[in-house]
């Protein structure tokens, strides 16, 4: 038996084998996993044995090792068959997919899974219909009496629950119901179909292929809130009575450490499903057969639904027998869906830039435009959202405000004051001030970014380009992209004044873009 000596980094997931007792024998460095502590109640012991003792069973793969299945992993398969079989054999009904196999965009990794049609289907024929009894919800994890108190204190969330709950079925092995579910999660890897993983396991250096982008600060904020949760965990253990009754020796926070959590709220976070028009306790699920086995994609309408004890998946297209099956997505932006899935969809249609405006406090004037922007739907904060493809119409909502924020003259602040509508007064030299401003912010943001569009594009014809740097590459493209239409819509409206000659108007209290 070989041993694999990791350690926390991105090689490592949250779902990989459990660790038997009979293989800590070797002293090496902690091997990253949680479910290690399964087979010992006292953590703090097994606190002060982590760092000594850690080693692999047989079905561990070697990080870098090439996507192996050993003899015994091979067996394993068979003594338990696979999800779907299990799930046949726990309620499943008769359904029309088929699960199959396709390689890892890294070769260290197995195959992953996807559902595919097992026969022709029609546009509104039912995929499958999985029973509530195979359903993972805070329902089950927490109890009805405890979820909304839970989740008001805004100290956790439902995604963090449901990682806890995993946490713990994974440490029971295969003495847990859910064992043949998660053991699927584990050769997910936390991957999406189209995906690599999410940004929120990515290392520093690998976040650096987000340089210039806002998705970076986001995560690093994202892995900040996450690790404010895990500082909960033990309160929602003792809170929670399920949990509480049948781990009453298992301490969050000593039996997992933060690492772990975090790789398990990753996982969880690409695989969970948002139900419509039901419980508080059952809208976020963790469905058998669905994502991450599922393909998501912007413009298909397809979703996971509750029917009647049931989640079903009504298909919104023409599949052929083996076609791979997609659901929707929700309204997402492409950063959502790289740090959410790990993909980006280059022909998203909900995918946009987000230019915050504000007035400036330290005009004298403030509370009075405050006044008149709220009248008009505005916020003296105010967000614009600039779609793809819609990068004129975004800029052109963005001029009224601006012109707002460049009044100076009282006596026109009162005209504006009277008005109806947004109305401000527009001198060439005030139009070409806020003109100017803007493109000056537009072309700041494309110069944040280590690599021009063009070098970008180029980048991408590059077939042995590493999987994470192409989907960064991807992202930072499509965001440039934008920033150079809204650049040329300012533009154009720049070389529409009627006069060039125009000096931009004096702003002391300019609006301010970030």
């Amino acid at each position: 038996m070989e041993v694999s000596r990791l350690s926390v980094s991105d090689k490592y997931f949250f779902f990989s084998h459990p660790i038997p007792h009979s293989s800590w024998a070797h002293p090496l460095p902690a091997l990253p996993t949680f479910f290690a502590f399964s087979l010992c109640k006292n953590h703090r012991l097994l606190r002060r044995r982590w760092s000594y003792r850690c080693a692999s069973n047989p079905d561990t793969l070697l990080a870098g090792a090439g996507a192996v299945v050993s003899a015994a992993g091979k067996k394993h398969e068979e003594a338990y068959g696979d999800l779907k079989s299990w799930m046949h054999k726990h309620g499943l009904p008769p359904c029309k997919v088929v699960l199959k196999e396709r390689p890892s965009h890294d070769d260290s990794h197995k195959p992953i899974h996807y559902v595919a049609a097992s026969e022709d289907l029609q546009a509104g024929d039912v995929a499958f219909s999985v029973p509530n009894s195979l359903v993972v919800t805070l329902e089950r994890v927490l109890g009805n009496e405890t979820v909304a108190e839970l989740l008001t204190t805004n100290k956790f969330s439902e995604l963090a629950c449901l990682a806890l709950y995993l946490m713990y079925e994974k440490k029971q092995g295969k003495k847990s119901f859910w064992y043949p579910y998660i053991r699927e999660l584990d050769r997910q890897r936390g991957r999406g179909q189209l995906a690599v993983e999410s940004p929120l396991l990515w290392s520093e250096s690998e976040l650096a292929y987000l340089a210039g982008s806002p998705l970076k600060a986001e995560i690093i904020q994202r892995i900040e809130g996450i690790r404010k949760e895990y500082n909960e965990l033990d309160t929602v253990w003792f809170m929670s009575g399920s949990l509480f009754q049948q781990y009453p020796y298992d301490i969050p926070t000593e039996a997992f450490p933060f690492e772990i959590f975090k790789q398990a709220f990753a996982a969880v976070q690409s695989c969970v499903v948002h139900l419509q028009k039901v419980s508080l306790a059952r809208r976020f699920a963790l469905v058998p057969l669905g994502p991450p086995l599922l393909a998501y994609r912007s413009k298909c309408k397809a979703m996971l639904s509750a029917v009647d004890g049931a989640v079903e998946l009504v298909v919104d297209r023409q599949y052929k027998a083996g076609d791979p099956i997609v659901v929707w997505c929700g309204p997402q932006p492409n950063t959502k869906l790289l740090t959410n899935y790990g993909f980006v969809d280059e022909d998203n249609p909900y995918d946009r830039l987000v230019v915050e405006a504000a007035l400036n406090t330290e005009d004298p004037q403030y509370q009075d435009k405050r006044m008149v922007a709220q009248r008009n739907g505005k916020l003296s904060i105010q967000v614009f959202h600039v779609y793809a493809g819609k990068e004129r119409d975004a800029v052109l909502d963005m001029l009224p405000y601006l012109r707002l924020g460049y009044v100076s003259d009282p006596s026109e602040m009162q005209s504006v004051i009277s008005s109806q509508g947004p109305v401000c007064p527009v001198s060439p030299c005030m139009e070409q001030a806020v003109l100017d401003q803007l493109a000056d912010y537009f072309k700041t943001r494309l110069a944040g970014y280590p690599t021009t569009l063009a070098e970008d594009e180029s980048m991408l014809t590059d077939g042995s380009l590493n999987p994470k740097k192409r989907v960064a590459t991807q992202l930072v493209r499509l965001e440039k992209k934008m920033l150079h239409a809204c650049l040329q819509a300012t533009i154009d409206f720049i070389n529409q004044l009627p006069d060039h000659s125009v000096s931009p108007c004096p702003a002391p209290y300019a609006p301010l873009l970030k």
